[in-house]
């Protein structure tokens, strides 16, 4: 590749030198012409030049610039790399498909370049290189030659063809060795050679009926290549002339597009032969292109040549047609002949108009003389008809200038305004100078880019909305609508509310606003009675850099709605109850008793009021006014009417649907009126349901009763199983009492030795209930208070009488029946009071211990219902308080004998019920004796265990005082929520 000066040579002429000069100082264009020369066949990405270097610009420009090539051709055969200013290869270039057989070859490209316009040209001379071998038009040529043909008689033979040119073209020929033919290589007069066979010894068709040679085709490429042909000669009897053409080349014009059928011109050959062998036919060479068998046709038997195809000068301007004659005769040998075809131009193309480059869309905002687009025009006409002139409307905002010959640029010629046009189509008329004149349209689309220069416009100067009180939350009230004249992101509305307050509190908790669409939307519903109107102040912004916003007022009135009842102000009623008024009985008809007094929150027909008796003891007695509320007499009074008389007033607004309330008052008919009224009470309080305190309570309330409950049941287990684990291993009767005091067992004798007591019983004496006085005789007089122990769970009632007790051994179990029976048989004697004892066992008792009537037959009942000390309940009942209970001294000792055996198994138990006990005595739940005897230094076990009828009774009786005490709290709390209820409807 060449890289000298000569590749880029400038262009020495110096009309076009001025031209140029001129059209830079138009367009502010510098213009060269650079050239460039390379191979055919290189691959892709092949080094052509450095054009930015040749053309002295900035490689760091060139993107920024829109450097780019421009080609007429129809595949982009180079290609310039932006970033290091390299003109490449991009499609391997094949010089005979692109140039075919023309001695020279040349890519025109334009090369354009913005801010500011440059053009350049560039021309890249394609260099052929041979790459194709000579070829003949046949594969094999078969000749006929007759014997008699004498030496050095000539058959010329179709010529090869070499898509080269130049050195690399058909060069000359060779002929294999034969013993009858040489080669004579002949040169026409456009340079092309072709080959004669040349007989050298004569042929004898009796010797040798065929000869086969072949012939070669070389051309003059390094390296050299080259293309073979057979020839096979016949030898047939001779036919001694051949026919000759007049001219060894035909020349004839003829008018592009000239219509099918029209004569070329007609060819003349002759054959010195009579007959058939003077008979001459015409026809084409076999090495003539398809192309022009398609253009043209001959005639076999007249020689003529006429117009097959459409002829066009743009596509060649010149035809070669080669043709042969030859006669009809055996052995008949065909002369060759070429026939030139000029072609003549005619104004038959309209100019082609390329936009080069097109800069679109452009800004509204670009200053007047902005490229718009740089178009290049073109006629494929010669001549005057291939001179091109452009124009564009005058209505139009830019203008068309020439920067050179068919290149122009359009530039705007004042500011454009997009919302005004948004696009421009441009027509562009391109005209030749032929005659008649061709012309072309061409309209560019010139679309204006937005900027963002305009705000956002609302639909209204203001909105007004209306909204009903008692709105859904999260509803739409209204939506309010902005358009922007800009485009796209310029456009693009959001819409949103301007902080501020409404009473106080911000805006943004009262409305809300969809940013897309403009819709205001209500977070909370409306009350008239407290929000009557309010302003908000809506933005609308669009997405423009920087970004333009108006804004617009939002007035929104809420309507009023009949959600508020009448309210009685006066009467009211006191202290629960129904408000009452006092007549006197001499009243005349149309006396003022009292007036309702009601108030509506709502506005309008919502709070007109209307009053109106809806009951009445005596409906004719008295009347209700309908809009004053007063209530008059219809009439006096008279006697039979009735003292009190109770009216029902309904108070109803004039809303749909209507609102109403009633009144209830009680008028007393008096024959004259006190000078005071008493006062009956304070207001009632309307019922309110139960608050969440009330609800904890009640929880509350039955969690700890059931507690109370499930440990009532597990100690009266507990109890019940001892009780018969006791019954079982002794024989003794149920536990059924608790005496009042510790002891220690001894045996019965020495008790009754030891006894010396009167037994006492006075309704007189001032003893507490079911208990007895016991008076002793001794020396020093000592007072016991024995306790009558009930129990309501068992079937039996014992009484136990003790004395002050000594140490002694535990008795035995026989001791313990003896000591029984003896009881009993003391008992027997004792009620019917004969003084008969057993001297062993007990003495005579003592004269001191009497008993009343009742209780004398009380203990003769018992020994002969039970005589194990048992008495029944209906005895009790019959008369409490001289029912007296015994029991066996067996008993007594059997409990006392084995009370430390029972010490392990219940331990457990007792010291549960003393802590228990204790702890609820600290708030005062259980009764003295309780604390005192479940006390852990207080007594002995079978003590502790006569506790537990007491705890189990203070123990039920504590639960009922818990329950009562959170009923009383629960009540008071809802009495005080009611209360302030009311005080917050009053006020």
């Amino acid at each position: 590749m060449d890289h000298r000066l000569s590749r880029r040579s400038w262009l020495p002429v110096t009309s076009l030198v001025i031209c140029l000069l001129l059209c830079a100082c138009v367009v502010d264009l510098v213009l060269a012409q650079i050239r460039y020369s390379i191979p055919e066949e290189l691959e892709h990405g092949a080094f052509v030049g450095n054009i930015a270097e040749d053309l002295g610009l900035d490689v760091a420009k060139l993107s920024a610039r829109r450097f780019r090539i421009v080609s007429g051709a129809k595949k982009q055969y180079l290609e310039v790399n932006l970033e290091n200013g390299i003109l490449f290869v991009n499609e391997k270039i094949d010089r005979e498909e692109l140039c075919e057989r023309s001695p020279s070859c040349f890519l025109h490209l334009q090369v354009v370049i913005e801010n500011p316009l440059e053009l350049y040209r560039v021309e890249v001379e394609i260099l052929d290189v041979n790459d194709n071998s000579p070829t003949f038009p046949w594969s094999e040529f078969n000749l006929d030659i007759t014997e008699s043909a004498s030496p050095g008689s000539r058959f010329p033979l179709e010529s090869a063809q070499d898509q080269d040119v130049g050195t690399n073209s058909l060069r000359s020929y060779q002929l294999s060795a034969n013993q009858h033919f040489v080669l004579n290589i002949q040169t026409r007069n456009d340079g092309s050679k072709f080959a004669e066979l040349v007989l050298d010894t004569p042929l004898d068709r009796e010797q040798q009926k065929r000869h086969e040679m072949v012939l070669t085709a070389l051309d003059g490429g390094s390296p050299e290549r080259s293309g073979t042909a057979l020839i096979t000669v016949t030898v047939l009897d001779a036919n001694d002339n051949v026919p000759m053409f007049d001219r060894s080349v035909y020349r004839a014009s003829l008018v592009e597009n000239a219509p099918r059928g029209t004569l070329v011109l007609k060819l003349n050959a002759t054959d010195l032969d009579e007959g058939t062998n003077g008979e001459v036919t015409y026809a084409f060479s076999g090495h003539a292109p398809l192309k022009v068998r398609e253009l043209f046709s001959v005639d076999p038997y007249m020689g003529e040549i006429r117009v097959r195809g459409v002829v066009d000068y743009e596509k060649a301007s010149v035809y070669e047609l080669y043709v042969q004659a030859k006669d009809r005769g055996p052995s008949a040998v065909a002369v060759h002949s070429k026939v030139l075809v000029d072609i003549l131009d005619v104004n038959d193309n309209a100019p082609e108009v390329i936009l080069t480059s097109v800069s679109t869309p452009v800004q509204e905002d670009a200053p007047p003389g902005t490229v718009i687009a740089v178009i290049s025009v073109m006629d494929r006409d010669s001549g005057e008809n291939g001179n091109v002139d452009c124009q564009i409307p005058s209505n139009v905002p830019f203008q068309l200038h020439s920067s050179f010959k068919n290149y122009y640029t359009l530039v705007t010629s004042e500011f454009l305004d997009r919302e005004a046009t948004s696009e421009y189509n441009v027509t562009l008329t391109a005209r030749d100078l032929g005659s008649p004149s061709l012309s072309t349209r061409k309209t560019i689309l010139v679309q204006v880019s937005d900027i963002n220069d305009n705000p956002p416009r609302f639909s209204q100067p203001s909105y007004t909305v209306y909204v009903t009180e008692n709105n859904a939350p999260g509803a739409s009230i209204c939506s309010v609508n902005a358009f922007d004249p800009d485009s796209n992101q310029n456009a693009y509305l959001s819409y949103s509310i301007l902080e501020g307050q409404i009473q106080g509190m911000p805006v943004s908790t009262y409305v809300s606003i969809n940013s897309d669409n403009g819709n205001i939307y209500a977070l909370r519903s409306f009350d008239y009675e407290q929000l009557r109107n309010f302003q908000i102040l809506v933005q609308a912004q669009d997405a423009g850099f920087p970004p333009l916003a108006s804004n617009v007022t939002v007035n929104v009135f809420v309507l009023d709605q009949n959600d508020n009842a009448p309210v009685i102000v006066s009467p009211l009623p006191k202290n629960g109850t129904v408000a009452s008024e006092v007549v006197p009985r001499s009243v005349d008809a149309g006396y003022l008793v009292t007036q309702i007094t009601a108030l509506d929150a709502d506005a309008g027909q919502n709070s007109r009021l209307s009053y109106q008796v809806l009951q009445a003891t005596d409906p004719g007695l008295f009347s209700v006014a309908l809009y004053t509320g007063e209530i008059r007499t219809i009439r006096r009074l008279v006697e039979r009417d009735a003292t009190r008389q109770r009216l029902v007033i309904l108070v109803k607004d004039n809303g749909q649907p209507p609102l109403s309330a009633t009144v209830s008052i009680v008028l007393t008919v008096v024959d004259s009126v006190p000078e005071s009224l008493s006062d009956f009470g304070d207001l009632t309080l309307s019922p309110q349901p139960p608050s969440n305190v009330a609800l904890y309570l009640i929880v509350s309330l039955s969690t700890i009763s059931l507690i109370f409950l499930v440990v009532i049941i597990i100690l009266a287990a507990v109890k019940c199983y001892k009780d018969r684990e006791t019954h079982s291993g002794y024989n003794l009767p149920p536990f059924s009492c608790c005496c009042c005091g510790g002891f220690q067992p001894e045996p019965p004798t020495e008790v009754f030795k030891k006894s010396n007591i009167n037994l006492q019983i006075s309704s007189a004496a001032k003893v507490p209930p079911n208990c007895m006085e016991v008076n002793g005789n001794s020396s020093v007089s000592q007072s016991y208070c024995y306790k009558v122990c009930l129990t309501p769970e068992s079937a039996k009632s014992d009484f136990m009488f003790l004395k002050p007790c000594s140490p002694s051994s535990t008795p035995r179990n026989n001791e313990a029946k003896s000591a029984e029976n003896s009881w009993n048989a003391h008992n027997r004697s004792a009620s019917v009071n004969n003084g008969a004892t057993t001297p062993s066992e007990l003495k005579q008792p003592n004269t001191d211990w009497t008993l009343t009537k009742n209780q004398n037959s009380s203990i003769k009942s018992y020994n002969s219902i039970n005589m194990d000390g048992t008495l029944m309940r209906k005895a009790m009942h019959a008369d409490p308080d001289n029912y007296v209970t015994s029991m066996a001294p067996g008993q007594y000792w059997t409990w006392g004998t084995h009370m430390k055996s029972m010490k392990g198994k219940i331990g457990r138990t007792i010291l549960i019920i003393k802590k228990t006990a204790v702890f609820l005595c600290s708030f005062n739940l259980f009764s003295p004796q309780v604390i005192m005897f479940c006390s852990p230094k207080k007594g002995s076990h079978l003590a502790q265990l006569c506790c537990f009828n007491h705890f189990l009774t203070d123990l039920f009786f504590s639960c009922i005082k818990l329950f009562s005490l959170l009923t009383a709290i629960h009540l008071t709390l809802i009495c005080i929520s009611r209360m302030q209820m009311n005080v917050a409807l009053l006020q």
